[in-house]
């Protein structure tokens, strides 16, 4: 009898102790996530963190004076650090893009899946992977200078090291290259999974190469590197550029949260009258009597007019941001054909062999944007007949500069690495700010605290952790 008791309790004991082990599971969230399922969500984390507004993760229209604030002025006086906003923009797109598509190539690559996807459309699928980590490494690179790259993403080194940035925007280009020859148009990928092409692989190796024409030019002010820079220009438009604003890369937001297009959370949702667009971008457009006026900003007692750069200013006294740009629905933008037209002008001015002439990519850039916002072919014919718009060869990069600066509105990130190549428009710093108008993001406070050592030895290599420091391509 005393051992059926004891066998009882035991089996009681194991009971009550596998019944507690179940409250340790996770019964909500799923134990195997597809390689598809993280590039759709990597893609999206993507999208949101170029496209938002954000003031503790995105910056950059502020940086570019197209938008100032009203009341809370600390961001468009250049303050970077009372919100940790290079911390939040590292965060996101090392944990939320970079570590997913890299999860996601592995899994893509161990799935076995038969005859059904092909062997080609996974190759496919890994190709445009790597292509959406190379741009996301590139705007990482863009943005601080040296970063963590052969050591970063591995759990093992925690304390990774900090990679020369021009070392780093080379290999890119090397990795870039690869995917493009892995890619096959007469195969598919993602299908709906991807929300930028719906896995169109003949749209993904056009974007490709627009993003390699884009990073070769920006190294082509590098005296070392003018032969690398031109081959790959080159090599670029000969593999197919955008040739119409068909070919944007693009995501198309939904109606319904969280899902909306992330400037609806930041200006409508929220309720708050945060932003206003300066009278910088506002009185230039007025000059040349633009087109797109109605398309970027509303109206103000039947004018445009806008706010003092770095003041407080009424929310109620100036134009705003379009309704249209403020829809839930409206897409956010990587890429665009009128920029891939602008890259082609200044290639074609320094005397790269890309088809065409600088004027004639120049008047196709602006002619692009234009009808891209609602404007016609005629509003584009009038608006470049201007001798102010006008395309003049000895001042290629302030015609460039200043036109491609106004067609990329609402593109804060390229705008502002476009002004800090070309050096156009000339812009000025609000009376009040913090500093000049930054030229990178300094280190994020948490890689000061936790990885010291490595963050110290790259901020002496490119020359000091300072939002004044002039990146490697940035020498001009």
């Amino acid at each position: 009898m005393k051992k059926i008791v004891i066998l009882l309790l035991a089996l009681l004991m194991f009971s009550a102790c596998k019944k507690l082990g179940d409250l340790n599971e996770n019964t909500k969230d799923p134990t195997n996530v597809t390689g598809e399922s993280l590039f759709t969500g990597a893609q999206k984390n993507l999208f949101d963190q170029m496209v938002s507004t954000n003031v503790n993760e995105n910056v950059y229209r502020l940086f570019v004076q197209y938008w100032t604030e009203t009341t809370y002025l600390d961001e468009s006086n250049y303050d970077l650090t009372t919100r940790t906003i290079p911390d939040n923009h590292w965060d996101v797109l090392y944990r939320d893009v970079l570590k997913d598509f890299k999860e996601s190539s592995r899994i893509i690559t161990e799935t076995s899946y038969g005859a059904d996807p092909s062997p080609n459309v996974k190759k496919n699928r890994l190709a445009i992977v790597e292509v959406m980590s190379v741009y996301t490494w590139s705007v990482l690179v863009e943005t601080f200078g040296d970063v963590p790259y052969t050591e970063a993403l591995d759990i093992a080194t925690p304390l990774p090291k900090y990679d020369d940035g021009l070392t780093i925007y080379k290999d890119l280009i090397a990795r870039l290259n690869v995917a493009i020859a892995d890619m096959d148009p007469t195969n598919g990928s993602f299908g709906d999974a991807d929300n930028m092409y719906q896995g169109d692989v003949a749209l993904w190796l056009k974007f490709a190469n627009s993003l390699k024409l884009r990073m070769g030019l920006l190294l082509s002010d590098i005296p070392s590197q003018s032969a690398f820079a031109q081959t790959t220009v080159e090599d670029a438009v000969a593999g197919g550029v955008f040739t119409s604003n068909g070919d944007n890369a693009r995501l198309v937001y939904l109606a319904a949260q969280p899902n909306t297009n992330p400037v609806y959370n930041d200006l409508v949702a929220s309720g708050r009258h945060d932003f206003i667009p300066t009278s910088v971008i506002v009185d230039r457009m007025n000059t040349l009597s633009d087109p797109r006026l109605p398309f970027y900003f509303t109206q103000i007692g039947g004018a445009y007019v806008g706010g003092e750069n770095g003041m407080t200013n009424a929310y109620n006294s100036y134009s705003h941001v379009a309704d249209l740009i403020q829809t839930p629905t409206f897409e956010g933008m990587i890429m665009d054909y009128s920029e891939v037209e602008f890259l082609l002008a200044e290639a074609a001015a320094v005397g790269y062999s890309v088809g065409g002439t600088a004027a004639t990519h120049y008047d196709d850039a602006i002619t692009a944007s234009i009808t891209y916002w609602g404007g016609t072919s005629a509003d584009a014919t009038t608006y470049l007949a201007n001798p102010a718009v006008a395309y003049a060869a000895a001042n290629y990069k302030q015609c460039i500069g200043e036109q491609k600066w106004l067609a990329l509105y609402n593109r804060g990130f390229e705008a502002w690495t476009s002004w800090r190549k070309l050096d156009f428009p000339a812009l000025v710093a609000p009376a009040d700010a913090v500093s000049d108008i930054p030229v990178r993001y300094t280190y994020p406070i948490e890689e000061q605290t936790l990885n010291g050592a490595n963050r110290s030895a790259a901020a002496s290599a490119i020359g000091g952790d300072d939002v004044a420091t002039k990146l490697f391509w940035d020498k001009n």
